[in-house]
């Protein structure tokens, strides 16, 4: 024992260290028996004091079932990663990153097919940890992952930092649980996803997960500046990591690696699928930036799909909330990439005519990037091989159906499974986002609750969920609850929400950055909606069918009268004198007086726009302290450099 440090804190101490040997180095160090036995005496003294330390690992067992997942909202937007599957595309990475970063160093590590998690830790606690959810907001599984023995509830740096590493579990410790499991777990991806999303940690627990940490997010370190420096701090802090870190310079070191891991990848314990490139100094990365989705910096290499035959037994009609009938294959069951798979995605009938599939044939199926796996092609037919029937009438509503290019559509608007699927995705997150009205949901809201249209939700009262199936009063509070919050929404959120034709998450942001409230969107003319970036004739004309349909504005008007409150953006007309309109900028370097999404956000509200990389076509780099290769590229264009103060002399 330490000076001044009392027998529950050395026991705490002793075991945490016990653990890190046994669940992170796999050494142990000491017999189960004497862990257990101090385990016990540890167990006593909290039992006596009532006192349990943040970092006990008596925490690890999980507490009560918790009602519901609180939202986290991330301190950074929380990119995937662009993928290529070939060397080609390797090289095609590595040559555009050259193109701006002059000798760049990259890490190479495991790409590991599991659950992200994030960790946050404060002054050496674990204080939160989540989900990614959709990059911005993710959920709150703090409890779940205290669980899992290899993630240290107390670390050594007692500063900020936020961490991201990936869920997994061995394929030894899926194999054991599901030895005494009642309901054996068909995969191990599936496995660490249902357990970490659980409500009753105990389950987490059961399961013997492991948390892999690859990342850190934020931090108030400033030594990190590389994702060298990054893997020792992992290290250093007790993290579990891969046990794969290589530093590359060029194509041919990556290759080889690359080449090794997939002849070798199924004698791992962990299933990985494919292996991460990363540029390893943070500086260069920041240079770099980020595309809409992906950063520059980093890539994934996805080792090539796993493919196999099975049978093609059934192709199933489903009705989606645009009328559209899509097809779904359904196979006889097979292992493909660590899931189960009984289905598969067909995209329409001209695609099933196009490979030549009919049921009862033996198909090609892969499953890679995709959750459902697609048919690739006809294998060879059988004696009992039959033609697939194109469907002439509504698979729901019996309607006649109308082709529209490869696609078949419902054109009933009254379409049962029409309806519901408009009804599910109107109370999605980037919608309305009602919590707890998923599909199954939906379905019986229309079968015993008249449902019909956005509004019917808003008039939903108490008595019309008593006594439903799967509705006590807590379901029914907080889906009411959840109803009644919905009503204070963004513009960009409620345009959604209508299942416009082809309108999604990404034009209706489009839609209200251009025309700012809903009344201007509502007048907008055919040129008004052409001149909207990525909005051309199909999307314009849908939109202007919608909104000139009496039916979809009765609606809008009834959604209002229920107190739905539209949060709108009034648009603030632009001098499109000023020195910022219609000019492309490039911002590098450390920036003192303005935070870059700042620097951004100005720029663009003046009619500007900002660019990532340094090109013939960019008016101005605006350069702070440090700046690198992009002010180098500005140079070598003869591109105007102002510093921050130029820059804000012009506001």
């Amino acid at each position: 024992m330490e000076e001044k440090e009392t027998r529950q804190e050395y026991l705490v101490r002793l075991l945490n260290e016990y653990a890190y040997n046994y669940y992170v180095l796999e050494h142990p160090i000491v017999a189960d028996y004497d862990y257990d036995k101090l385990y016990d005496e540890l167990v006593e003294i909290e039992n006596k004091t009532g006192i349990v330390l943040a970092s006990s690992p008596t925490r690890r067992v999980g507490g009560e079932v918790l009602e519901c997942f609180q939202k986290v909202e991330h301190k950074v937007q929380l990119y995937s990663l662009n993928k290529c599957n070939d060397e080609d595309g390797l090289e095609k990475f590595l040559n555009d990153v050259k193109a701006f970063v002059p000798n760049p160093q990259f890490t190479l590590e495991y790409k590991f097919d599991g659950l992200r998690i994030i960790a946050k830790y404060e002054n050496g606690q674990l204080v939160q940890a989540s989900t990614r959810g959709n990059g911005l907001v993710g959920e709150d599984v703090t409890e779940q992952v205290k669980t899992i023995k290899s993630v240290p509830l107390e670390i050594q740096y007692k500063g900020e930092v936020t961490l991201a590493g990936e869920g997994v579990i061995t394929l030894m410790n899926l194999e054991k649980y599901n030895k005494t499991a009642q309901e054996k777990l068909k995969n191990a991806r599936n496995a660490v996803a249902g357990a970490i999303r659980n409500l009753d940690p105990k389950v987490t627990a059961k399961r013997n997960l492991d948390v892999v940490f690859y990342d850190i997010i934020s931090t108030d370190n400033v030594a990190i500046k590389t994702q060298v420096d990054v893997q020792n701090f992992l290290k250093d802090n007790k993290f579990l990591t891969g046990k794969l870190f290589k530093i590359c310079s060029n194509i041919e070191e990556i290759a080889e690696v690359a080449r090794e891991v997939d002849k070798t990848r199924s004698t791992l314990d962990i299933q990985i699928d494919g292996l991460v490139l990363k540029l390893n100094n943070l500086k260069d990365r920041e240079e770099l930036g980020f595309t809409a989705k992906f950063p520059k910096w980093a890539i994934a290499y996805k080792f090539a799909p796993v493919e196999l035959s099975t049978i093609l037994r059934d192709v199933i009609w489903n009705v989606g909330r645009t009328g559209k009938v899509t097809p779904t294959a359904v196979i006889d069951e097979v292992e493909l990439a660590g899931a189960t798979v009984s289905r598969a995605t067909l995209n329409n009938y001209e695609e099933i005519m196009r490979k030549k599939l009919k049921i009862n044939s033996l198909v090609f199926v892969r499953r890679s990037n995709e959750v459902i796996p697609e048919i690739l092609g006809l294998a060879h037919d059988n004696d009992d091989s039959k033609e697939i029937e194109k469907p002439i009438f509504c698979p729901s509503c019996k309607g006649p159906l109308v082709e529209v290019g490869p696609n078949l559509f419902c054109e009933n608007e009254d379409c049962k499974d029409k309806v519901v699927a408009k009804i599910s995705y109107f109370a999605t997150r980037n919608c309305m986002n009602i919590e707890g009205l998923s599909d199954k949901i939906a379905q019986i809201l229309y079968e015993f609750c008249a449902i019909r249209s956005f509004s019917d939700l808003y008039s939903l009262k108490n008595s019309d969920l008593k006594g439903l199936e799967g509705f006590k009063e807590k379901k029914i509070s907080n889906l009411l609850s959840s109803i009644e919050k919905s009503k204070n929404c963004k513009l960009k959120n409620f345009i959604n929400s209508l299942s416009i034709e082809n309108v999604g998450e990404k034009t209706a942001k489009d839609l209200v950055k251009k025309f700012g409230t809903l009344k201007n969107i509502l007048n907008a003319s055919y040129i008004d909606l052409i001149e909207v970036k990525d909005i051309g004739d199909i999307v314009a004309k849908s939109i202007l069918n919608f909104f000139s349909d009496e039916k979809n504005i009765l609606e809008i008007e009834k959604l209002k009268s229920f107190g739905v409150n539209i949060l709108e953006e009034e648009m603030i007309e632009i001098d499109k004198e000023n020195f910022f309109y219609n000019k492309k900028f490039v911002l590098t370097g450390t920036l003192e007086k303005f935070k870059r999404n700042e620097a951004t956000a100005i720029i663009e509200n003046l009619g500007g726009s900002v660019v990532g990389s340094v090109s013939k076509n960019t008016d101005y780099v605006i350069a702070g302290t440090d700046a690198g290769s992009k002010l180098e590229k500005a140079k070598q264009f003869k591109v105007a450099v102002l510093t921050e103060y130029e820059f804000e002399s012009h506001l």
